[in-house]
């Protein structure tokens, strides 16, 4: 069962910090390097500092961005920046945004969840993820001792709990407001009514929770729980490393958005780039977009036949130096005969699925260590910046996809199946920054 309970969080709470939208990032893992300078530049005691310090070529074992960052977060603790609250609370928050010019809000409330192994079925992840990130991130949470930013996690709303929270905040006013460049508004509340705690938390006891965002998080909060077990003499069930922080969200909330995150690939080998077309002939449909003196006409139409019918496994290609888009629509029973006796049909039938194992692994001949280089591969929620990452000449090639559909992502969650890396893309994301979970 998920035991869902109320902490008494961290929070920006000082007189010198009077526009939050400076403090606050998206989560680490899609933050470009322009973007951490950004974030350091715009005000000192932005939450970059803690999740995505800065490193130096004279970094140490003694100073490096890990212990640099849990200098910052003790010192600003000590100044009064940030501020423990002294009662327990659940923190219900909204985002609203603009999507396709319609204004959607989404509701999350920010707990903390008792760390499960997902073999008990309590948690459920869907992607898989890079060990090198894992023991990075564990570095900084050994340093730090806190959960500096939410995970990402959906649950299933049939008996109205979401009603219960915002009835809670009805009459009150959010104890944080903002709005960042992007346009995005946040608020905050604090609850802190035992009697919804109590309430919320029997509500949730039978949820099967799904992680959305933050993968990463969740298996390095297991591994840090380990550590502390085995370095803490003081270890027991209480212990607050057995607990991390959530940002919790209804699967029916229409705020819930998934993107597709699009692949661009560098340093790809000539002859497979010069082969691709021909082999891919293979297994799919191809038609082409000429892609010349009239960019912008071509690109229009090929993202609106990408779109069309999501449900029939089309893929969108760019590729340097090339004059064609082209959109590769996957052969009726390719997948079954290539894959039926090793692929679950859940899996089978998911775009990233055809993606990774018949593009990637089968046509382009990648093995599982090109498929773990992060810096061979990248990501963006964006097709027309994916593409432009190929015509800049910055990337080889790009493949732009159509969203993972949410149902897709529960059933295979629920069958205990992993997705590729990045088969999903929720948006916006959660920021990191409104709520801090310490663990010691």
């Amino acid at each position: 069962m998920a035991e869902i309970t109320p902490f008494k969080g961290i929070l920006y709470h000082s007189d010198d910090v009077h526009d939050l939208s400076l403090m606050v990032t998206p989560p680490f893992d899609v933050i470009s390097k322009e973007d951490q300078c950004h974030f350091h530049e715009c005000h000192p005691h932005n939450v970059i500092r803690l999740i995505l310090g800065n490193r130096s070529e004279a970094d140490s074992p003694a100073d490096n961005c890990h212990t640099r960052s849990a200098t910052c977060l003790n010192q600003w603790l000590s100044e009064g920046i940030l501020a423990r609250d002294k009662a327990p609370a659940f923190y219900l928050t909204t985002m609203t945004f603009l999507l396709e010019e319609r204004s959607i809000t989404r509701f999350g409330l920010i707990a903390r969840i008792r760390l499960e192994p997902f073999e008990k079925g309590v948690v459920l992840p869907h992607e898989r993820t890079f060990s090198k990130v894992r023991s990075e991130r564990l570095e900084l949470m050994k340093a730090c001792h806190a959960n500096l930013s939410p995970i990402f996690a959906l649950y299933s709303d049939q008996e109205g709990i979401l009603s219960s929270l915002t009835d809670a905040v009805s009459d009150k006013t959010p104890v944080m407001a903002f709005m960042e460049a992007n346009g995005h508004r946040h608020s905050l509340w604090r609850i802190t009514d035992i009697g919804v705690h109590q309430h919320i938390s029997r509500a949730m006891a039978g949820k099967r929770i799904f992680i959305a965002d933050g993968h990463h998080r969740y298996e390095t909060a297991l591994a840090y729980r380990d550590w502390v077990a085995e370095t803490d003499p003081q270890f027991s069930e209480d212990h607050p490393a057995n607990h991390v922080m959530m940002y919790l969200a209804s699967m029916e909330d229409p705020g819930v958005i998934i993107r597709p995150a699009h692949r661009m690939l560098k340093a790809v080998p000539e002859s497979a780039m010069a082969r691709f077309l021909q082999k891919a002939r293979d297994y799919f449909d191809i038609v082409t977009i000429p892609y010349g003196s009239n960019g912008g006409t071509a690109r229009t139409e090929f993202l609106s036949d990408l779109g069309l019918n999501p449900a029939n496994h089309t893929i969108g290609v760019c590729m340097k130096d090339a004059r064609d888009l082209c959109l590769l629509k996957l052969k009726p029973g390719v997948m079954e005969r290539m894959f039926g006796h090793e692929l679950p049909a859940t899996l089978m039938h998911i775009d990233v699925t055809v993606l990774t194992r018949l593009i990637f692994m089968e046509i382009l001949g990648f093995d599982q260590v090109r498929l773990d280089n992060e810096k061979l591969i990248g990501y963006s929620s964006v097709a027309e910046e994916a593409i432009d990452a190929v015509t800049l000449g910055k990337w080889d090639i790009s493949f732009i996809l159509n969203p993972t559909r949410i149902e897709q992502m529960r059933e295979v969650a629920e069958k205990g199946l992993i997705m590729p890396r990045k088969a999903t893309y929720f948006y916006p994301k959660v920021i990191a920054g409104q709520v801090i979970n310490p663990l010691s």
